[in-house]
């Protein structure tokens, strides 16, 4: 019996941020320097993103000023424990959110969850956001709790095997996976390219998915994950004291090019083209890129994940649900294979195959929102 995904939800903050005017802000900041000038507008404008949202409405140039920009549109960088606090603050809303849109989506009720998963790598607090779903949505006190924190983008991997794993070991288990990142809290002006090149595509957003032992859906059918040593100083994830701190070098997306099908190689059963759809974690542009020239996969099975590039940005480990309800929204129908892929610290690559089980896959119904000011999302 393999565990099935029954349905995603997502959810986003309401603040919609517009790459060219976020590309302007950075750039005209007062302290940067002469390679920061040259930098900031060659990496907002290569990085494939549109449109982002964000927790912080002060982004948005035509907003109120706040703790992260004043009135004169200068950026400042709070401390750690200052943006930690915001976390505290806005990232359950968008938790319970997004868990609310998938049971809506898979019509469960939320009394019947037995196991929640929880991720996250932008924020800590506790109590958590997972005591937010349960008490928000009616889940059960009793509902087993595990917590999946600080992994990064590829983080949704080892939740979802966790999730098959209890499915599998108990056919009546009903498990709730949501994942909620808020990236921008991190932004700071800044001369270093990883830091630059970390503001031009971070957003906010968070994904949930119901996972049972059987049903339609997608199923959860192998993972595989692999560790390429030689990028462990070129893809990390820490904390300072004006933030977390990402280091993303321009090396990555080579290391990705170079791995990526001996990565995957055990999901395959043949040509990595005879998989129609992948869901490959839009770490950037270049990921995309040096993803499908090495698989040598047709536009077509990558249009998910440039979508989710292109108006969401790069939502760390919520991101490859995001792709994966957007391939589920447009339709797959019944027996269709999928691989989903992401990146993380270490240099770490999680992969799982997948595959559409039901005439069509499409989820049409719209899930509510659970707080007023988030805007869940229905592509």
């Amino acid at each position: 019996m393999s565990a099935t995904i029954r349905a995603i939800g997502t959810a986003v903050p309401p603040t919609t941020l517009d790459q060219v005017a976020v590309r302007d802000l950075f750039a005209a900041q007062p302290g940067l320097g002469r390679l920061g000038r040259r930098i900031v507008p060659a990496a907002f404008d290569a990085s494939a993103v549109e449109h982002r949202h964000t927790v912080l409405p002060e982004l948005d140039t035509s907003g109120t000023p706040g703790p992260f920009r004043d009135g004169d549109g200068a950026i400042h960088s709070p401390t750690t424990g200052m943006r930690n606090d915001r976390y505290r603050e806005l990232a359950p809303p968008l938790f319970v959110a997004s868990a609310r849109d998938a049971l809506d989506r898979s019509g469960v009720d939320p009394a019947a969850i037995t196991h929640l998963v929880t991720v996250s790598c932008t924020g800590f607090t506790q109590p958590g956001p997972d005591l937010a779903i349960v008490a928000e949505l009616g889940l059960r006190r009793t509902v087993f709790r595990h917590h999946i924190g600080f992994m990064g983008c590829c983080a949704a991997f080892p939740a979802l095997r966790s999730a098959a794993a209890f499915a599998e070991a108990d056919p009546t288990a009903v498990v709730l996976v949501v994942c909620a990142e808020l990236c921008t809290l991190h932004v700071r002006a800044s001369d270093d390219p990883d830091q630059i090149v970390a503001n031009s595509v971070f957003g906010d957003g968070a994904a949930a998915a119901v996972v049972t032992a059987e049903g339609p859906g997608l199923r959860l059918d192998a993972f595989a994950a692999t560790v390429v040593p030689e990028g462990a100083s070129e893809m990390a994830w820490n904390i300072g004291d004006e933030g977390f701190e990402m280091v993303l070098s321009t090396a990555v997306p080579k290391l990705v090019g170079a791995t990526v099908a001996e990565a995957v190689g055990p999901l395959l059963d043949g040509p990595a083209a005879d998989v129609p759809v992948w869901a490959v974690h839009p770490g950037g542009r270049a990921i995309l890129d040096r993803t499908q020239e090495a698989l040598a996969l047709p536009d077509t099975a990558m249009a998910s994940s440039r979508a989710v590039l292109r108006d969401h940005g790069n939502m760390s480990s919520a991101t490859v649900l995001f792709v994966l309800r957007d391939a589920m929204d447009i339709g797959l129908a019944d027996a269709t294979p999928v691989i989903a892929l992401a990146f993380g610290p270490g240099l770490t690559v999680e992969s799982a195959r997948l595959t559409a089980v039901g005439t069509r896959i499409a989820t049409d119904t719209v899930g509510a929102v659970a707080e007023p000011e988030l805007a869940a999302e229905h592509r």
